[in-house]
């Protein structure tokens, strides 16, 4: 697990979005993504404990949602063809009820074609913090409205918002959905 994830250039090859969609199809025990450079991103398997943390991640934002019932929650499985470039999965999303019904069947069946309007990415033992914050700026470049980069090996929390710096605050860190996610809260780290 410590050599991933492995990026693979594609500067001599085109890779269409179809093949890059068989691909991932072909492979389906091996996640892939593909960075707005175009680059090919093997991405590692999560060991006990960031898998543990990520699924409590998605259950608390799937327990707001179904409250709210303002949008659509989406795990780390789902693929993101994002407007400014790249094909990303976030370890967690969520996308406004408007915006998803605006897609087509098709679209909402394939990789969808939008960049939900929140994620979260969970730094792993495997996962070095350059790329997660380059991950972020892809999403913030198409159109992302809020994300949250939680960096337990550095003890924060990056916040991310349109048209501004990123805000470090550090653990405990008491996060809010904003206007985003009215209501929405998290205290990281998670409470046992």
């Amino acid at each position: 697990m410590s050599g991933l994830p492995m990026v693979l250039s594609l500067d001599q090859v085109e890779l269409t979005d179809e093949q890059f969609y068989r691909l991932c199809e072909a492979n389906p025990n091996t996640p892939l993504e593909r960075s707005a450079a175009g680059a090919l991103v093997i991405m590692s398997p999560v060991g006990g404990e960031s898998g543990e943390r990520e699924a409590n991640l998605i259950t608390d934002l799937a327990l707001w949602n179904r409250q709210s019932k303002l949008g659509k929650v989406f795990s780390s499985s789902t693929l993101f063809k994002l407007p400014g470039g790249g094909d990303r999965s976030p370890d967690a999303a969520w996308i406004e009820s408007s915006r998803w019904e605006a897609l087509s069947p098709e679209e909402k069946a394939g990789f969808p074609p939008i960049c939900p309007d929140f994620v979260i990415e969970l730094r792993s033992k495997t996962d070095a913090l350059p790329p997660l914050q380059e991950k972020m700026a892809e999403y913030l470049a198409s159109g992302l409205r809020l994300g949250w980069l939680i960096n337990p090996q550095g003890q924060e929390v990056e916040i991310y918002r349109p048209a501004a710096i990123a805000e470090a605050v550090p653990f405990p860190a008491r996060l809010s959905g904003e206007e985003i996610l009215p209501g929405f809260e998290l205290t990281w780290p998670l409470p046992d």
